[in-house]
């Protein structure tokens, strides 16, 4: 399997390089393209290979970004320009949640307030889970995909399109344990932010919230 990374902390050693790590653990020795249309330096990952644009690949997973859907800048178009063209499948995390309903038909605005928390996801199907948030940009207009699931702080939590395979979550399934103590190892993370989370509780991670949700689609 080859999978394009939409590459978007790829500035950032944990919760870039360590983050794409976890993203990718669930899958089974992929080849993997980089691609960081945000910045002209880049952590290097010691894994993947760094690409200048988008390459054919069998799956594209679009991740989080310190930049905001709601404060839109000119390379975003070629993000949303792959989003609107690719036949192949997408998943969202974070601000790839916002920017693939950005880009197909929905609204996303700014929050007066960053929400920094564990809480509980309700989906659609009936399942209650523990999810990781970090953001202050929301989705509050899904366009053409479907919502499947909320939570208190965020009705829009999680979505999947109703023709395409294209799955999004607001939350961040790779913010495992070690990412997180990771981060706060190399500052990019304070002891008071660490403080927010919550990770004593299991939180769901990158398999069960993106990829057998996929894998049921196919």
């Amino acid at each position: 399997m080859h999978i394009l990374i939409v590459d978007l902390l790829a500035e950032r050693q944990a919760f870039g390089r360590e983050g794409v790590r976890e993203i990718l653990a669930p899958f089974d020795s992929p080849t993997v393209s980089l691609w960081s249309p945000h910045v002209t330096q880049r952590v290097d990952y010691e894994f993947g290979t760094v690409v200048e644009q988008p390459v054919d690949a069998d799956l594209i997973i679009i991740t989080g970004s310190r930049r905001n859907v709601s404060q839109w800048e000119d390379w975003m178009d070629e993000v949303a320009h792959l989003i609107q063209t690719t036949t192949v499948p997408i998943l969202g995390i974070c601000f790839g949640h916002q920017i693939i309903a950005a880009s197909l038909g929905g609204r996303v605005t700014r929050s007066d307030e960053n929400s920094a928390l564990v809480t509980e996801v309700s989906y659609d199907d009936g399942r209650v889970v523990k999810a990781l948030f970090t953001h202050q940009d929301h989705v509050v207009d899904a366009g053409e995909m479907n919502v499947i699931a909320s939570s208190k702080h965020c009705p829009i939590a999680a979505c999947q399109h109703p023709m395409r395979p294209i799955l999004t979550v607001q939350y961040h399934p790779e913010a495992v344990s070690s990412v997180i103590e990771k981060a706060l190892l190399l500052g990019e993370m304070s002891a008071e932010e660490r403080l927010q989370f919550n990770l004593d509780m299991p939180i769901i991670n990158m398999t069960d919230a993106l990829v057998k949700p996929l894998q049921s689609l196919e």
